[in-house]
């Protein structure tokens, strides 16, 4: 695997791990805790890796998958949402603004790959050998 493919692979690892975070801090009150071990699981196996902070930049993307998830699940918000049937009626409230996730989904989705490709055109800077004298 070229260089540059083992980058991208440790970036979306790292995307899939900063998801997991995300939605464990998202769902604390509820299923949180039971998906916290994954992310600390993904960050160790990531961790130890020998080039791995050359994906850390896939943290940040990581966080639009809860957003845009989040954006779904309130598409019919600000506020009140109601549904009639033949059963009678069902009200959803307090629903928040769908726009403003998907806003700060979109930002991190594409903040993540611009940082990872920075970092990747860095020219490396290696100390120059001293001269014996």
């Amino acid at each position: 695997m070229t260089s540059n493919g083992r980058a991208w692979l440790l970036f979306t690892g790292w995307l899939l791990t900063g998801a997991c975070y995300l939605l464990a801090l998202l769902t604390a009150l509820s299923v949180g805790i039971f998906i916290l071990p994954i992310a600390v699981a993904g960050t160790v196996v990531l961790a130890t890796r020998r080039d791995a902070p050359r994906g850390l930049p896939g943290l940040l993307s990581g966080a639009s998958l809860p957003l845009s998830l989040l954006a779904y699940l309130n598409r019919h918000g600000p506020g009140t949402y109601c549904t009639t049937s033949a059963g009678g009626s069902s009200c959803t409230e307090g629903l928040l603004n769908p726009w403003l996730l998907l806003a700060a989904g979109l930002l991190a989705l594409g903040a993540g790959p611009a940082l990872f490709l920075k970092i990747q055109r860095r020219p490396v800077n290696r100390a120059a050998p001293i001269p014996s004298e």
